[in-house]
Parts: C-alpha cells; structure tokens; sequence
C-alpha cells in the first residue's frame, strides 16, 4: 500500500529496526514509563521513547500502556491514539502486537480494542489484528 507518496507494508512487520522520518512505532508500555523489556525497551533504545513517559508520543514512538489491569482498562488508552493517528495524517504508525507480549494478553483479546483503527489510511496493524 501507498501512503504520503511511500510504499508501506500491508502489516506491521515482526521486527522493525529503522523508521523513516514520517513513522512512528506504536508499543506497549506501563504507566510508569519503565520501558525495560520487549517492543518498549526497542522504543526506548532505537526510536526515542522516554523513561517515566508511559503514554504518548515520544520521538519517533507511540506508547499505549498495557499493564495496569485487565483489557478494559487499555481501551481508552487505544482509543486516545486512534484519535491521535487521525488527526495526524503527516504520520504513519506501525501498531506492534501491544500487551501480547510481557502484559500477556492474547492477539484476539487485544485485537477488537483496534476495530476502529482498521480503515484508518496512517495506521498500521499486525496481521494478527487485522
């Protein structure tokens, strides 16, 4: 697929090791901003994520915090980044597989969380959420 002139995957890829300018990396993280393990600590160490900033944009990252209780408790937090990616239509994000990994939630518990980012041209989504 086509975005802002340049070719982007259908899916957002296992691994991502370098963003262009206009691409933000969406992870998973803790409230407290503790951005220790997993697709946060890659946040923190290769896209600009901020310790103790455990929501929101932080250079090239978009963190959405999974680890405070169960899914309902995530669904306002994803609902304020689709709104975010909306408005921001000069960016693209790459979702990765948010609370599937240290949070230990399952695809299929989080991917409903994201029903209303599928048709949103910036947003990005694991295969397993779409």
């Amino acid at each position: 697929m086509e975005y802002n002139g340049i070719e982007r995957p259908a899916s957002t890829p296992d691994f991502i090791t370098e963003l262009k300018p206009d691409e933000i990396f969406v992870f998973g993280s803790n409230l407290a901003g503790m951005h220790g393990g997993g697709a946060a600590y890659a946040a923190w160490r290769k896209f600009g994520a901020i310790m103790g900033q455990g929501v929101g944009l932080q250079g090239q990252s978009y963190a959405i915090p999974t680890m405070q209780g169960g899914v309902e408790t995530i669904r306002p937090y994803v609902d304020e980044f689709i709104a975010f990616a909306k408005a921001h239509p000069e960016l693209f994000f790459y979702v990765t597989r948010i609370g599937c990994g240290i949070a230990g939630f399952r695809d299929e518990e989080i991917a409903p969380l994201f029903t209303a980012a599928r048709g949103v041209p910036n947003i990005c989504l694991p295969e397993s959420f779409q």
